[in-house]
């Protein structure tokens, strides 16, 4: 009996090292999981995370995950190449070896999944059941990791996945708002915009997004076996709100947004593999987008949701790029100049 209790509260963590992986392992953690992580350099990673059972591996490597996946029910894949090289060439042979493990072990896998996978035809309302069109490069690997998902579940294989918008939070890397709005380690001057006034985008801030993920985790046994949800999030309805919540991060009156430089992505195109790629997600900025979280409610009662200048503040903070005489006023609904240096 003590055996089979632990097995259902043994996870595998495929990327305990990254943004979201870390923040559910984290989580899972806290609420009595066992946790195991594969790592190529466990040495490393264990000094990070030593409450974890750190395996030896490469998820390239169909037998580590077989071998790190023995005995668990749940296998969360939040994994990416380093440095996200060779993306394309990697991340459907990865998720492969997830799911392998999974039908070998009866475990159940947990994903998160990104609005990439839908074309500008599904916008400006995206349900979890809006048809999947993709235009990009990105996209297209994107649905076909969700095709291969529901065929796992179609043979026996429980699957979660949510979606949620632009992720932004501390250890987030690899995203919009810590590449192209501010510049990380720098004081901020001026933020860089991708869309334009008017236009609505959809934010999602990593913790909430990780919290949200455990409680599905909670009630996974009331779940049908290929399982979508998606999150409101942070819905920035005319394009101004998330720059005017990072003036008020950094105790700023007047912030000015300035235009990202879609030219020079446009111009370096031909030769630069990665700025290709951003051209053609462009769209995302230039149509507005919502995801309705009535699904989700309807499992849940609510949306874990942490208010947005908190958000914010966390993240710029993380990123070094507020001042030490800036911090967040605990229970207020901004963030103002404040005369104690905020702790590192």
């Amino acid at each position: 009996m003590t055996d089979n209790l632990e097995k259902a509260r043994t996870v595998l963590v495929l990327g305990a090292t990254g943004g979201i992986g870390s923040a559910v392992a984290r989580g899972l953690s806290q609420r009595g999981w066992k946790v195991r992580a594969l790592n190529r350099n466990v040495a490393k990673a264990a000094q990070k995370a030593p409450m974890y059972e750190w395996i030896e591996g490469d998820a390239m490597k169909q037998r580590d995950v077989r071998a790190a996946a023995e005995g668990v029910k749940l296998i969360v894949h939040a994994v990416n190449p380093p440095g996200y090289r060779n993306w394309g060439q990697l991340v459907l042979p990865m998720l492969d070896n997830t799911i392998a493990a999974a039908k070998a072990e009866g475990a159940r896998i947990l994903f998160p999944g990104t609005i990439y996978n839908f074309g500008p035809d599904a916008f400006p309302v995206l349900t979890e059941d809006s048809p999947q069109h993709p235009h990009t490069d990105k996209g297209m690997i994107r649905k076909e990791m969700e095709l291969r998902l529901k065929a796992a579940s179609d043979a026996g294989v429980g699957v979660i996945i949510l979606r949620a918008g632009d992720f932004f939070g501390p250890d987030a890397a690899n995203n919009w708002f810590s590449q192209a709005l501010v510049k990380p380690g720098k004081p901020l001057s001026a933020v860089s915009y991708p869309g334009k006034k008017g236009i609505a985008h959809q934010w999602a801030y990593l913790p909430d997004v990780a919290e949200t993920m455990i409680r599905l985790i909670e009630r996974a046994e009331d779940l049908p076996a290929f399982s979508v949800y998606h999150m409101r999030g942070f819905v920035d309805d005319d394009g101004t709100k998330m720059v005017a919540a990072i003036a008020r991060a950094a105790g700023l009156k007047n912030l000015p947004a300035r235009a990202f430089p879609w030219w020079l992505v446009t111009l370096a195109s031909p030769v630069v593999p990665l700025f290709r790629e951003l051209r053609k997600m462009r769209y995302l900025w230039r149509q507005p987008l919502q995801m309705p979280n009535d699904r989700l409610l309807a499992l849940l009662g609510e949306e874990p949701h942490t208010p947005i200048d908190e958000a914010v503040a966390k993240t710029l903070k993380s990123l070094g790029c507020l001042p030490q005489t800036v911090g967040y006023i605990e229970g207020g609904e901004a963030l103002a100049p404040a005369k104690m240096a905020v702790s590192s």
